[in-house]
Parts: structure tokens; C-alpha cells; sequence
């Protein structure tokens, strides 16, 4: 007599060469799948039987592209939040602590003791450009990459974002990392970003090796993308009913995913990868399909062939749904072991963080702005000046280039008359002192300002408004609260989260700070500030490889060529404060 932990009795299972349900009786020992069966087996007992009658069995979720620290959290309370949600494996792209603490972050990081399994990739745009175009607290070069290759959770190469460096030039930093990567860990996936891109340049950048994209995506270059061997993560944003009609008239189930990539922590407070699922459904995506989509073809693209589907030698990762049709999730179960039951009250676990340095709580090496500082002298005699002004879209994170005539008055630049706001990113990590100056068209409606350290991805210190009075109160806020998240409103701070752990994590428990983040959405609301994720609208202004104008302590830049705008056209002058504070 065989003696295994679980019986599940008549449970519709989930299989995943069939991506069908069918009754079976599943057996579990210790934290594998024993054995499973159309009959109870006699010569196995159990020690504990659970009647699966109007269950259905699923596996775990697998979010194949994500960042913990897009949830502000730490690693230990990112996995209390989404067990819960049946999520049971993440691969981790931790390149937000690699951009503001190097390898040394990365490691501190991949130490955390988590009961969801995280795998990792390796960082490979720290800085997403290069130290040229930004400045960032830690560097990911080529000996950081042969160290973290030795690491067996690190199964892939996280996004490669740096299109220029993979395509045309073959000794940038990135093209030599992918041919080490190549050399060493041949089989292992290569991950990219490469938003808006077609034809031959999408063939030059899918020409290095890399073969999958988690961005945007839009109907009429999905079934190219697909044809020419990219595996689509879709995340979001991309969960349209005409992508999933390509997706489904395709039968593409086997090239894609249902991933998260950036996930706030009030987001998290209701779901998460789940969530995804569920949209995709409701676009049109059959739910067999968007399972698969979330459980083994992840698996399969990470090469983890030891979950993503229930069945003799698997981990025992699975969730028991009591509605399939809305995906409700009534038990999960991480290795064989309950984590979450319906009724069940989330306790937030204490955690211990003594393991990281001090300096980790105190990365804001820089000082005060001053009325001086955000009042933008300009050399010429004109009366109005040709400006660059940036132009953000209210859907998605994308931007673009505008010229605007801004007046002039006794030498200064009216920026604040001018319906624009003055977005100023500063270095803070102690090592240039850059300052950068943009102007970017009507972002929001009343006096206010937004401040962020949570700048993506060099995540130095980003402040953006229209009063000049209130870009220095959230500036002031930021220092004072050693990093995190402001809104201010005629003067008022009205939205404040701290992120003290390298300005961008809090050490607080996902309740609280979920709470924190959406006050500052309320207070983004308040002063007009309009997206559909204001949050991450916000915070990729400052990402220098998203289309097609964005902004780091060195300037404005065309983030496909790299070359950086003026804010004044030269014929008109030229802005007096320098890049230096």
C-alpha cells in the first residue's frame, strides 16, 4: 500500500496537452504530483481527502515577466499579496534595484526567503542605455553577467530595452553580454522591448537572438511579430478584443503568454496575474486557452519543466476554482502545502530586513531646490522663444515631440503662463550633480506638482508641475521622506508614500502601502493629471528607451536615435542654467 498527504476525489482537471478538463483523481505526495487516475486506486491511501466534486483543478500561475519592485514591495511581501491569487512562480527582471544599487541589490534581493518560487533575470539594461545617456547608482556590465550566470535563479536575460546597442552596433555593452550569454547558457531565453518596431528593423533586432517582447502590442504587427518567431508576453495594456482575435483566429496559443510586467501595490490588493487572465476572457480569449497561456506555455519558455501542468513528478502547485466561468478561486496550494482558502483571513506576516545595509535606507545624495533653481534664464532678446515641449498621450505610457513658442519676460522663460509644466530630473546618487530641464504641454489641469524617485528606470529624482512654488514643495517632500511618491496641490502636499529602501521599495506591509498609492492617484486626479495608469504614466517620462521623447538628468532624447533635443531652438537662444546643480 502506497501511503501519499492528499487525495483529490472527482476534481475536473486541467490538462495541458489537451487544455481540456476531464474527472480524475489526483494524488499527491509530499510536494510532487504522485499519480493521477479515472478510478480510485486501491493501493494507494491517503492521509487527507478532499472531495473535488464541482472543483475544478488548475496549475499554478506562472508571470513570465514581471518586476517585484514595480509593486514597491519587497520580495518577502510580494509573495504574502499573490499566493493568494493563485500565483505560485514569477521570473523577476529585477533591473529597478540592479539601476539604483548594482549587483550588489540584485543579490541582497535574490537572497529573500519567499514561499513563491522566484526565478530571476539577468538585468541587461542597467543602465537601460548607457552611462552616457544616464546616470544610475549601479552599473550591470559584462563581469557582473558572468557572475550571474553561475546563479541557478537566474534562467533568462531580462528585457534587452537598448534597441540601438542590439541592432547596429555590434561592441556596445548589450550586444557583448548577449554573446556571452550565447557562449555560456546557449538554451537560455533571451527577453526583449522593443515597442513599435517592424519590418527590417524588427529583423535586425530579432537577428541578435533575442525572441520575445512583453510591450504594447496592436493587431496589425502582432501576427507579423508572431510569424517571425516572437513569443508575445501580453500584459494588460495589450488585452484588447482585436489581439485576441488575432491570437485566436491564429490559434497562436502556443507562442504567448499572460504576464504582468508593472503591477502597482493598490492593484495588488485585488489581484493579480489572475486579473490579466480574466481580461483576456473577457476579449475574447476562450478560458482553456488563457489558462494554458498562464500556466504551461510560461513553463515551457523558461525552461521550467518541472511545474506548469498537473501530472506525475510535477511540483504541486495548483488552485481548486469553485466557478470556472469567472475564474473563482476557493483553495492554492504552493507544493503540495494550502496557502490560501476562501474565508481564510490575510494576516500581513512580519518580516525581518536587518539583512540589508543602512545605506540602503538613505540614497538620496543631493540637496534642496531653490526658487532660483526652477526659474529657467535664457540667453536672447526675443520676446517668445521656439520651444521642444513634450506631449504625453492619455492612454499607455508613449509621448511625442512638439514645438511651442513660450514667451520671454525680463530674461526668464514663462514657462507657468504657457499652459506647459516644467519637468526637472535630477541626479541623486552623489556622482555628477546633472540637472535637466523639459517642458512638457498641459499635464495637468489645477496648481499642482508630482514628485517621484520612482523615476523608471534610472529612478533618480523626477518633479514635474506648474507653479513653481509647488515643484519645490514636492522636491523638499522627497528628501525629507528619503525617497517615494508626492502630489501637491496649490502648495499642499495631498498624496504621500515613502519608499525608503533606495527610493523606490517600501518596507511596509502591501495593505498599507496598497492604501498610500491610492492616495497618490487620488491626488494625481485632483490636480488633472489624466492616464489610464497615472502612476506609470507618470514614472516612464523618465524611461529612455520608451517612445518616442523622454527625459534623463543629462536631457530631452529621441529614444530611437539617442540624440538629445534642445529645449530652446538655437536660432532663438539658449537656457542659461546649465545642467548642473
Amino acid at each position: 500500500m502506497t501511503v501519499v498527504d492528499i487525495q483529490i476525489k472527482n476534481v475536473s482537471l486541467f490538462q495541458a496537452v489537451t487544455q481540456s478538463f476531464v474527472t480524475k483523481h489526483i494524488y499527491i505526495k509530499k510536494e510532487k504530483i504522485y499519480h493521477i487516475s479515472s478510478e480510485e486506486e486501491k493501493t494507494i491511501t491517503a492521509n487527507s481527502v478532499i472531495d473535488g466534486q464541482g472543483l475544478f483543478m488548475v496549475p499554478g500561475l506562472i508571470d513570465s515577466h514581471m518586476h517585484i519592485e514595480s509593486s514597491m514591495c519587497t520580495p518577502e511581501s510580494f509573495s504574502d499579496a499573490v499566493l493568494q491569487f493563485g500565483v505560485t512562480t514569477v521570473v523577476a527582471d529585477a533591473h529597478e534595484i540592479g539601476n539604483v544599487f548594482g549587483i550588489e541589490g540584485l543579490n541582497h534581493f535574490m537572497s529573500a526567503q519567499t514561499e513563491l518560487d522566484i526565478f530571476h533575470g539577468i538585468p541587461s539594461s542597467v543602465p537601460s542605455t548607457t552611462t552616457e545617456l544616464e546616470t544610475t547608482g549601479g552599473v550591470i556590465a559584462f563581469k557582473e553577467v558572468e557572475e550571474l550566470l553561475n546563479n541557478p535563479k537566474v534562467i533568462c536575460l531580462g528585457e534587452a530595452m537598448n534597441f540601438k546597442g542590439i541592432s547596429y552596433e555590434p561592441d556596445s555593452l548589450i550586444a557583448q553580454i548577449i554573446r556571452l550569454i550565447q557562449e555560456k547558457r546557449p538554451t537560455m531565453p533571451l527577453e526583449g522591448h522593443c515597442p513599435k518596431i517592424q519590418g527590417t528593423d524588427l529583423s535586425d533586432f530579432l537577428y541578435s537572438g533575442i525572441s520575445s517582447d512583453h510591450t504594447h502590442q496592436f493587431p496589425e504587427s502582432l501576427k507579423e511579430r508572431i510569424e517571425n518567431g516572437v513569443f508575445i508576453q501580453l500584459q494588460a495594456k495589450s488585452m484588447t478584443k482585436e489581439n485576441m482575435a488575432v491570437i485566436t483566429e491564429g490559434h497562436f496559443y502556443e507562442y504567448a503568454s499572460i504576464v504582468t510586467d508593472d503591477i502597482m501595490a493598490d492593484e495588488l490588493l485585488s489581484g493579480h496575474l489572475d486579473v490579466n487572465l480574466r481580461k483576456a476572457v473577457a476579449c475574447g480569449l476562450p478560458m482553456e486557452k488563457a489558462i494554458y497561456m498562464t500556466t504551461f506555455t510560461p513553463a515551457r519558455r523558461m525552461g521550467l519543466n518541472d511545474r506548469g501542468m498537473i501530472a506525475p513528478g510535477k511540483i504541486a502547485d495548483f488552485i481548486l476554482l469553485d466557478n470556472l466561468e469567472d475564474f473563482s478561486i476557493k483553495e492554492v496550494y504552493k507544493s503540495g502545502r494550502q496557502v490560501f482558502s476562501q474565508g481564510m483571513e490575510q494576516v500581513a506576516s512580519e518580516h525581518d530586513y536587518s539583512y540589508y545595509p543602512s545605506h540602503y535606507f538613505d540614497t538620496l545624495q543631493t540637496r534642496k531646490l531653490t526658487l532660483e533653481d526652477v526659474s529657467l534664464k535664457v540667453g536672447t532678446t526675443l520676446e517668445k522663444v521656439r520651444c521642444q515641449v513634450i506631449r504625453k498621450h492619455k492612454i499607455g505610457t508613449f509621448t511625442e515631440p512638439v514645438i511651442k513658442e513660450i514667451p520671454v519676460i525680463d530674461g526668464y522663460l514663462d514657462w507657468e503662463s504657457a499652459e506647459c509644466s516644467l519637468l526637472i530630473i535630477m541626479e541623486r546618487y552623489g556622482k555628477n550633480r546633472n540637472i535637466s530641464y523639459s517642458l512638457i504641454e498641459k499635464p495637468i489641469e489645477e496648481k499642482g506638482a508630482i514628485g517621484t524617485t520612482w523615476a523608471h528606470d534610472h529612478h533618480n529624482i523626477m518633479i514635474m508641475g506648474n507653479t513653481k512654488e509647488d515643484l519645490l514643495k514636492v522636491q523638499h517632500e522627497l528628501i525629507e521622506m528619503k525617497g517615494g511618491y508626492c502630489v501637491s496641490h496649490s502648495q499642499e502636499i495631498i498624496g504621500r508614500c515613502p519608499l525608503p529602501l533606495g527610493g523606490i521599495v517600501s518596507t511596509e506591509p502591501i495593505a498599507i502601502l496598497g492604501e498610500r498609492l491610492k492616495e497618490i492617484r487620488r491626488g494625481m486626479q485632483v490636480i488633472g493629471y489624466k492616464n489610464m495608469n497615472e502612476i506609470m504614466s507618470f514614472s516612464t517620462l523618465s524611461l529612455p528607451v520608451s517612445p518616442a521623447i523622454k527625459v534623463t538628468d543629462v536631457g530631452m532624447m529621441d529614444t530611437k536615435t539617442q540624440v538629445f533635443y534642445d529645449l530652446i531652438h538655437k536660432e532663438d537662444g539658449e537656457l542659461l542654467n546649465g545642467n548642473t546643480y
